[in-house]
């Protein structure tokens, strides 16, 4: 029996095993061996990719796992285990490897090391074979300590537990002395105890020469450098040959023989295949086929009263009959106690108040579905397919993927493990992988250099989805200049070439959650998430292989939108005595809604927000649902790409005529004007003129899609020869149908899915069109961490006639609420404002509104309303109805928290105030309201930079509202019209704007710098490219944190959901130097009355300070009058700057200044 190396850690054991699984493989292949072993630190995350790869190669895969041995797995304080791996023998032996694997998580997890200890091992023994650990094994440690009797007892501890041919001792020759000293003892040892030593070589990485990648590996899991590290980095940790393992141990060739007999003995095969439902369990014991066929019909008559209920007529029979089709199917199929558990959790999430989606996928086809009320889409109404989902001749597991409010959704996950229970409840894996980039920044910090070094480096791999460093090498020429320029780059860049792809740590799928009937470790092996959550050691599809159900619980940010709006509106309504708003109650024909589609109005609405979904809106103009659902199909670069959406607008309009290809096929493409846009109507064409039954021609479907040629001669064979027999068309007509259906197949899309969807996307519409303000409220809610999001929101909404204010400690909520109808900021949207500062905040007015600053400070909590907050509530703006200026509020906070500390040490004392004694409350409110003036105004400027700072965007005012006439006479457009294409793709459009981030590259010549600048104006962002002779004259304007006008080329560059506006900038300019170069006479609006004469004497102070050329015009109101214009003697001219200006506003007020140009 050949040599098989059976202590092996792959890339599974994140950042210390540099082999990949198939790497493995290949390699024990190549050396001869038949069967090779994966032992993963604590884990078996790599078992059934193992499997699979092992048996394409043509090598026997062995399950195993080295474990972590702690006296007592519960002991929290126990911190140095010791290794022992372990090899599954039998079946049974692997399930007690995955029990044993996963129970170190979930009963000895600590310092980031799941533990197990000896009566754990125990309770798992049988089927498995133990090897001590090496050097890392408790019996190596103690033989490393020199304490050979406790390693002759350790020894003789195992033998005894596994018995005897179940234990042995394993011995390594890695080349270090402390190695060589251990593997001569314990070869000593066995010959006494009668235990046998099998040769093993701890193998991390395929061939030697991946030595020096292997410790780069390491040292990014230590966070150290290969100079931390030191030169002694070992190099023996390879799938060596059975050649150099005799060798090796050329004095003890049993190691290597006994390494082969274990092999031998591990004959394990994972099974897959099977699915373990967890069990349902009905309410009075029925059968589960009896159930979901008592609940579906009862589920289809509530919908029937629905409908009628709607003024809706249903050929109650054609529901019945398919509803029978369907059952007919899914009970044969075994496939009852699916549905009954997606509609259990379903109902339930109903009635937790989890808003649930109308249907996500070929579920929505499903009238079954419908009846359970899984899905919200009627399938019968929409020509929805049941085979499309579950084909009869075809054998697989439904999938029900479900969308919940994104804010809910861990509800229905807390319901489900509360009904199954915990130990039967877990979230799948996800494994992060070191990618191109991040291998580079990883191995460099390894190399010791620094940022700046790295960066050069980086920053030449293009900015591509998923690229690999072979093609960026290959794509990107300069690379290979850097590596000649300096050769540590090309060291760098092969030592990252090969940790390239190597799992770095794990994650929680987004959506995936298994349930079954045992315990998850029945089946698969579990450990924990981050919070504590069981989690599967195999990924989505190895779970699936195992035999666990998946169910994805998708949470939906538009249900969180759509859930929030609604209960404003409902707050609203139950204010005003009215009856609740329900949104499953809205008409689907409403005209403001189409109207509002066909406008390109769709900022906020599902789907429909790209510039290029607002402008097939617009050359759409939908009329229908229907419509809507096919918009949807349509738009994706393949049908684009062909000129079906053209051609399917210019049919609906009537500017293109109408084809059906055949008159049997009115019916089936009447809806979409001839066009074949969904899988479902391919389906429906083969039935017809193919004869074929829906679940045959969901076969086809299937092989048009994957255009595999024999197979599409085949199903041509079939499909001509059904048309035969069915005598519906012609041979000839069958021919060209068919070749019409295997060209549009390739890009029809999932009818069920875009239906659901399209509700989705009509039900914002109806929300935007009928309840604006809650619906921008709701929106800015959710998108609250989104800054550009926002900013397009808000844009949006004022652009619509609705007002966005800014936060307010007396009438803001927590999120973004209806306030006399508009849109209030909400308190928890300003940064370092949590919800315990809200809350208390709330709960501080409840008695009346805060009248000042100091009120303000007595009656909420300060230990939950700290200083910091304070200020952050100033900042933002939420503090100006005290009637004071925020400056003035920022000098006085000092004196308020400490009145109001004052005054509670005072009623704690019992000591009250003075005025109390008397019963003057009056008294107190003077003093409280005595503000000092004495602190430095903030210029316009600083207080809108405050405001930004604290909740992420400008909401009183904007840093562009002063340049207000300048960008006027320069015509400037805004940056959603930009975005919208509401423009002429003229040579040149402005915009004007502010930089909100700008990042520099070198050109990829070397020889200049280039931009890329994130620009904002009132409405929203675009990013905005400089490149070489631009980014020279514009760079300092640029980086000068002013306003400014950028003149540029605007142009959209690909098609459908890939179309996307690109702006090339020209130049920068300044607004300022706009001002100061147009200019022509500048005015100040003084009222008479109130302005005092000092007041006069400051503001031509600061005319005095501010020289220039610009005529000064002084615009006195005078009470009953009107406004008189004087202009002063002496020819007074001025520089219109912002000093001036905001000087001048300071003693005159805000606005009080006019430019002409």
């Amino acid at each position: 029996m050949g040599f098989a190396h059976l202590h092996v850690h792959t890339h599974y054991s994140f950042l210390q095993g540099a082999l990949r699984i198939k790497d493995l493989c290949v390699r024990a292949k190549e050396a001869g061996m038949s069967a090779v072993a994966i032992t993963d630190r604590g884990n078996l995350y790599g078992a059934i990719e193992f499997q699979k790869v092992a048996k394409e190669v043509g090598i026997r895969p062995i399950f195993g796992a080295e474990v972590f041995v702690v006296g007592n797995r519960a002991d929290k304080a126990e911190k140095r285990p010791t290794s022992l791996v372990l090899l599954a023998e039998t079946e049974k032996g692997y399930k007690n490897l995955i029990g044993l694997v996963s129970q170190g998580w979930l009963q000895g997890y600590q310092n980031d090391t799941p533990r197990v200890d000896r009566s754990l091992i125990a309770a798992h023994k049988e089927g498995l074979i133990a090897l001590s650990g090496g050097l890392a094994g408790d019996v190596g440690q103690a033989v490393l300590r020199r304490e050979l009797d406790a390693a002759e007892k350790l020894a003789q501890g195992w033998l005894d537990l596994f018995g005897p041919d179940h234990y042995y001792l394993q011995v390594e020759r890695l080349g270090f002395a402390e190695n060589k000293r251990v593997t001569d003892a314990t070869f000593g040892l066995g010959a006494e105890l009668g235990i046998g030593c099998v040769a093993t070589n701890y193998v991390h990485y395929p061939r030697q020469d991946d030595a020096r990648a292997h410790a780069a590996l390491v040292c990014v899991g230590l966070g150290k450098s290969f100079a931390a590290l030191g030169s002694d980095i070992p190099n023996e940790l390879y799938v060596q040959s059975e050649a150099q393992m005799r060798v090796r141990f050329a004095d003890h060739p049993e190691a290597v023989d006994l390494a082969g007999i274990i092999a031998e003995r591990c004959q394990v095969k994972i099974p897959t295949g099977k699915n373990y439902l967890p069990r349902f369990v009905t309410p009075n014991d029925e059968d589960l086929p009896t159930y979901l066929r008592l609940q579906s019909k009862l589920g289809l008559e509530k919908r029937f009263a629905e409908a009628a209920a709607q003024g809706r007529e249903l050929n109650k029979d054609a529901y019945y009959a398919r509803l029978e089709v369907e059952l007919n199917v899914i009970i044969p199929m075994d496939f009852s106690g699916y549905f009954l558990i997606v509609w259990d959790f379903i109902r339930a999430a109903r009635e937790m108040d989890c808003p649930v989606g109308p249907g996500r996928g070929s579920g929505a086809g499903s009238l079954v579905a419908y009846s359970l009320r899984i899905t919200d889409i009627d399938p019968l109404l929409y020509g929805l397919l049941f085979e499309r989902f579950l084909n009869p001749e075809r054998v697989s597991m439904p999938d029900f993927d479900i969308d919940f409010c994104m804010n809910k959704r861990d509800r229905v996950i807390r319901y489900v493990t509360q009904r199954y229970g915990k130990n039967n409840v877990g979230q799948i894996i996800t494994y992060g992988q070191l990618r191109a980039r991040a291998a580079i920044k990883d191995i460099g910090r390894v190399f010791d250099m620094s940022f700046a070094e790295v960066d050069r480096l980086a920053k030449l791999i293009p900015e591509e989805l998923g690229i690999k460093l072979a093609d960026a090498h290959a794509k990107e020429p300069r690379i290979e200049e850097l590596f000649e320029e300096e050769p540590r780059y090309r060291e760098l860049w092969d030592v990252a070439l090969r940790v390239e792809g190597l799992t770095r740590q794990a994650g929680l799928h987004a959506a995936g959650i298994v349930i079954s009937e045992e315990p998850l470790w029945h089946y698969v092996p579990v450990c924990l998430g981050a919070n504590g959550e069981y989690v599967t050691q195999f990924a989505k599809e190895e779970v699936e292989q195992a035999g666990l159900v998946k169910f994805d619980f998708l949470g939906l940010k538009t249900l969180t939108v759509i859930d929030q709006a609604v209960r404003l509106i409902n707050d609203g309504r139950t204010a005003r005595k009215e009856p609740p708003f329900d949104l499953n109650a809205i008409p689907l024909e409403d005209k403001p809604v189409f109207d509002l589609l066909a406008a390109g109005n769709t900022t906020g609405v599902f789907q429909l927000e790209s510039s290029g979904f607002k402008d097939l809106m617009k050359k759409l103009r939908p009329t229908s649902l229907e419509d809507v659902i096919a918009a949807v199909a349509l738009y994706r670069p393949g049908p684009i790409g062909t000129g079906m959406v053209d051609d399917f607008v210019k049919r609906k309009h009537g500017e293109a005529e109408v084809d059906y290809l055949h008159p049997s096929l009115e019916g089936v493409l009447k809806e979409t004007y001839g066009v074949i846009v969904y899988q479902e109507q391919v389906m429906t064409i083969a039935r017809v003129i193919g004869g074929y039954s829906l679940g045959g021609a969901d076969m086809l479907r299937r092989a048009m899609g994957k255009k595999k040629a024999e197979e599409m001669a085949k199903q041509k064979s079939i499909f001509l020869d059904g048309a035969a027999k069915t005598g519906v068309a012609s041979q000839e007509d069958a021919d060209r149908i068919f070749e019409l259906m295997a060209y549009f197949a390739g890009y029809g899309f999932n009818k069920s899915h875009s239906a659901a969807y399209a509700l989705i996307t009509y039900q914002t519409a109806y929300l935007k069109a009928h309840h604006p303000v809650e619906f921008y409220a709701a929106l800015m809610t959710c998108d609250g961490d989104n800054t550009e999001k926002v900013v397009r929101m808000i844009g949006d909404a004022r652009g619509h006639g609705i007002v966005v204010r800014p936060p307010d400690v007396n009438l803001s909520e927590k999120d973004f609420s209806v306030d006399s109808g508009g849109v209030r900021f909400g308190m928890g949207a300003i940064k370092m404002v949590g919800e315990g500062a809200v809350d208390a905040i709330v709960e501080g007015r409840a008695e009346g509104p805060f009248k000042s600053l100091f009120d303000f400070c007595e009656r909420v909590d300060l230990k939950r309303v700290g200083r910091r907050t304070i200020e952050q509530l100033i900042r933002s703006g939420a503090c100006d109805g005290f009637a004071q200026e925020r400056h003035v509020l920022f000098h006085n906070l000092e004196r308020a928290i400490e009145r109001a500390q004052s005054a509670a040490r005072d009623r704690a004392s019992g000591q009250g105030n003075l005025f109390a004694l008397f019963g003057g409350g009056k008294s107190t409110e003077v003093v409280a309201a005595s503000y000092a003036m004495d602190g430095e105004p903030w210029l316009e400027r600083a207080r809108l930079e405050f405001e930004k700072e604290a909740i992420g965007f400008y909401v009183s005012g904007h840093p562009l509202d002063r340049f207000e006439n300048e960008l006027k006479s320069a015509r400037v457009i805004s940056i959603a019209a930009l975005m919208e294409g509401r423009f002429e793709l003229r040579d040149t459009i402005g915009i004007g704007c502010i930089v909100v981030s700008l990042r520099e590259r070198v050109t990829k010549s070397g020889d200049g710098r280039m931009g890329f600048a994130v620009l904002e104006d009132q409405t929203g962002q675009i990013e905005a490219m400089f490149f070489t002779k631009s980014f020279a004259v514009s760079e300092e304007a640029l980086k000068s944190n002013e306003p400014l006008i950028v003149h540029g080329a605007a142009r959209y560059e690909g098609e459908g959901e890939g179309k996307v506006l690109k702006f090339r900038a020209e130049k920068a300019t300044k607004l300022i130097d706009v001002r100061r170069q147009r200019t022509r006479r500048i005015g100040f609006i003084i009222d008479g009355v109130k302005t005092r004469p000092e007041t006069v004497g400051q503001l031509v102070e600061s005319f005095r300070a501010h020289p220039g050329d610009v005529p000064v015009t002084l615009l006195v109101d005078v009470a009953g009058l009107g406004r008189a214009v004087i202009e002063p003697g002496g020819g007074l001219s001025v520089s219109p700057t912002d000093e001036l200006i905001s000087a001048a506003e300071r003693l005159l007020g805000r606005n009080s200044v006019r430019t002409a140009f």
